[in-house]
């Protein structure tokens, strides 16, 4: 990959496509797809081949003309500008029913993210655990996060809960949150947060279904 040596600024639609191509990659290599064109590519996530190619210039040069992609290359690149080439140890904190099903979720660890520890309050789920990680009270947080150099920190709690947790997390250390919680969380500025908010997505499925009813 050549570097692009100008200095861009990525839109987030942008990022927030790169793992549609990653995941759409790495299922088409399964196929034993060797090379892949943008127009393939882009009919197997629904974007247009001039779109998968403006995104991908941003970051370099990628594929051959006339040819398309080598689809084990462009996951690799893919994955480093995604930092999936790395592992990200994760902690999720609140073990209800969506942190539950976070916690047996069986693709973090194929992503790259390794579930390390799960914090909860309730005294009748601390000492158990889920596919082999254990649960422990949020009291000892900071010595887990720093015992087991977890970096990111996915909320599941109440609502109202959601911002004092994000303050022990942050205090222990964590440099990015996933927060489910349907509240705007205040943190740093150095702290990356990415907001979840399922409702977000069904009202906007409501919206679209009611129009065409």
């Amino acid at each position: 990959m050549k570097e692009n040596k100008q200095h861009v600024v990525i839109s987030k639609a942008t990022i927030d496509r790169l793992p549609l191509y990653y995941r759409t990659l790495k299922l088409s290599q399964e196929e034993g797809v060797a090379i892949i064109s943008s127009e393939e590519l882009g009919r197997r996530i629904g974007v247009t081949p001039e779109q998968i190619r403006k995104d991908l210039s941003a970051f370099g040069e990628f594929g051959k003309k006339g040819v398309g992609y080598y689809v084990s290359e462009l996951i690799r690149n893919i994955g480093e500008i995604l930092g999936l080439n790395r592992q990200w140890n994760i902690a999720i904190v609140g073990v209800g029913h969506l942190g539950w099903a976070l916690a047996n979720y069986a693709n973090f660890a194929s992503q790259g993210f390794q579930l390390q520890a799960i914090f909860d309050v309730d005294a009748n789920k601390v000492g158990k655990y889920i596919n082999d990680v254990e649960i422990f009270d949020c009291d000892r947080m900071p010595e887990i996060v720093a015992e087991r150099d977890i970096q990111i920190g996915i909320i599941t709690v109440p609502a109202e809960y959601a911002q004092s947790v994000a303050n022990k997390l942050i205090k222990s250390g964590i440099k990015g949150i996933w927060n489910f919680t349907p509240v705007k969380i205040d943190v740093p500025e150095r702290l990356h947060i990415v907001n979840e908010d399922l409702s977000v997505g069904l009202s906007s499925l409501s919206f679209h279904l009611s129009r065409s009813l």
